[in-house]
């Protein structure tokens, strides 16, 4: 993951934000929220990590399967791995 190491804070910084929205959440619990305010915080927190995983996806995509020089065999293992959290991800 050394391509990440360019992008380190500004991922840390969005992994911090979710954190909170995930702390949020289980404020709203604790505090026995209203249902609705509960889901639009969840909603939050699955589109946070939804970008976050669509951003890191794409770098992937980028270092490991579609960036020059790399061999047949670098861009297969590439594509499993990235095969490998799709089906781990999808519904």
């Amino acid at each position: 993951m050394s391509h990440l190491a360019a992008r380190k804070q500004p991922l840390i910084n969005r992994i911090r934000r979710i954190a909170g929205q995930v702390a949020a959440v289980e404020r709203a619990l604790e505090e026995e929220a209203d249902c609705a305010v509960t889901l639009q915080r969840l909603a939050a927190v699955r589109g946070a990590v939804d970008g976050l995983l669509q951003e890191i996806i794409a770098e992937h995509l980028q270092e490991h399967v579609a960036h020059p020089g790399l061999s047949d065999a670098e861009r297969a293992e590439g594509a499993e791995e990235l095969i490998a959290v799709i089906r781990r991800y999808a519904p």
